[in-house]
């Protein structure tokens, strides 16, 4: 069944960091706690920035050898006319598929002209460049290295799963990531996990105002807690039904 995301849910989940979406997708309980986020490999380059939420659009990359026919950055073309069939903005995830990884999958040329096509981000479980003149862009990339050559650069198969950070990534699947990492969003509850989030950081705020307070007691602690974890109990709840 297709789950159409408006604009304004991707907004709203742009508005939160990426570890308050994995403890909302938590309550739940649609997929256990250590599954559908990417691991330690994938790290942010620019931690700065604020969230990236977007529609995987997903390749595999190959640099060590000349490519098949010779044609350097092949494919890229039909990657971003790929973007138009997404439920919305694209985020550029690449696997690659050398290992260890021989050259930059993405530098400010390919990272400008994705930005220009309405990308949001791009995720490689290989490296970057030009980080200097990328980070000027404002374009969230993450990554796992970087390396100074581009190699012989070619994208073997488009809109395929792609393994990156430890999890397959499925074309299309809706994605969220910041100085914390990355993490995938289950289609079907991502308007719900938009409406509750608001809740759960009040309900997290509970403890760290009482801890705030000047001069904190272990009952007032224990007590803050305790309510912290009725509201959440009560979303979970709430979201289960």
């Amino acid at each position: 069944m297709a789950h159409m995301i408006s604009p304004d849910v991707l907004a709203t989940l742009r508005r939160f960091d990426t570890p308050t979406i994995c403890n909302v997708i938590e309550l739940f309980e649609v997929r256990p706690r250590t599954a559908g986020y990417m691991d330690a490999r994938i790290r942010a380059c620019y931690p700065q920035l604020p969230p990236m939420v977007g529609f995987a659009s997903t390749a595999t990359f190959r640099a060590a050898a000349p490519p098949p026919g010779g044609s350097e950055y092949g494919g890229m073309d039909d990657q971003i006319a790929g973007f138009a069939e997404l439920d919305g903005p694209a985020v550029v995830v690449f696997q690659d598929l050398d290992d260890p990884s021989v050259a930059a999958t993405f530098g400010e040329v390919m990272c400008t002209s994705y930005q220009a096509f309405g990308a949001t981000g791009l995720i490689t479980s290989g490296t970057g460049r030009d980080l200097e003149q990328v980070g000027e862009l404002d374009f969230p990339v993450f990554t796992n290295g970087a390396i100074c050559s581009h190699g012989y650069v070619y994208f073997p198969q488009l809109q395929v799963p792609v393994r990156v950070g430890g999890i397959m990534v499925q074309p299309n699947d809706l994605l969220h990531g910041d100085a914390n990492g990355v993490t995938t969003i289950p289609k079907e509850i991502a308007g719900e996990i938009a409406d509750i989030c608001d809740d759960f950081v009040a309900a997290e705020m509970i403890v760290i105002e009482a801890m705030r307070s000047g001069s904190p007691t272990l009952k007032a602690f224990n007590e803050a807690r305790a309510e912290s974890h009725h509201q959440i109990a009560e979303l979970a709840k709430r979201v289960r039904k």
